[in-house]
């Protein structure tokens, strides 16, 4: 009796270590291939009353970095290339207006689409610029979340917030005796009821 019961704790402990080396490894690689997913590639652009939008979202594994196009006075669009550190620089200013409330990304109301550079940037990527704790943070704001919404009109935003809403499709299916009966899929079958 008792070699069962040795037997009994040798499984436990091995299979509690081998959960906790899991965890472990889990936990450091995990968050690197976080970090590095989060990181984007932005276009943004200038709209006519001086606001900006993202037009291009694109997840990358490199830096994050962005493409900002503005009107010149002379009305031609002119790009320029906005580096990692640039973008964490106005991003931190921002965040740091949304501490002291003055902040355009966290005031309630406001019309029309888009919000000045460092809110579209800091709205658009502030878990790559500045952590995830600061992003979740904002994200718990209603009027952050709001204003957010705002200025992203990239189709990787668009298949994003189409994805989470989707829903399973139920079929109407005529039968042999000519009622008609509902039917959904699961797993390759149909079932159908009345």
């Amino acid at each position: 009796m008792s070699y069962i019961k040795s037997l009994a704790q040798g499984v436990m402990l091995g299979s509690m270590s081998v959960v906790v080396a899991s965890l472990a490894s889990g936990c450091s690689g995990s968050h690197k291939e976080e970090q590095q997913a989060q990181n984007k590639f932005l276009v943004i652009e200038q709209l006519s009353n001086g606001k900006y939008v993202v037009v291009e979202e694109i997840p990358t594994t490199g830096p994050s970095r962005a493409i900002i196009r503005e009107r010149g006075p002379d009305g031609q669009v002119h790009e320029r290339l906005m580096t990692e550190e640039e973008m964490r620089r106005l991003a931190e200013q921002e965040y740091q207006k949304v501490q002291n409330g003055t902040s355009e990304t966290v005031q309630p109301g406001g019309g029309g689409e888009g919000m000045g550079l460092a809110g579209t940037i800091l709205a658009v990527a502030a878990g790559s610029l500045l952590g995830n704790m600061v992003a979740n943070s904002l994200m718990n704001n209603s009027n952050f979340r709001q204003k957010a919404s705002t200025v992203n009109r990239s189709a990787y935003s668009r298949s994003a917030k189409r994805s989470a809403t989707s829903t399973r499709r139920s079929t109407t299916r005529r039968s042999y005796f000519g009622g008609s009966s509902r039917g959904s899929t699961y797993g390759g079958r149909s079932y159908y009821g009345g």
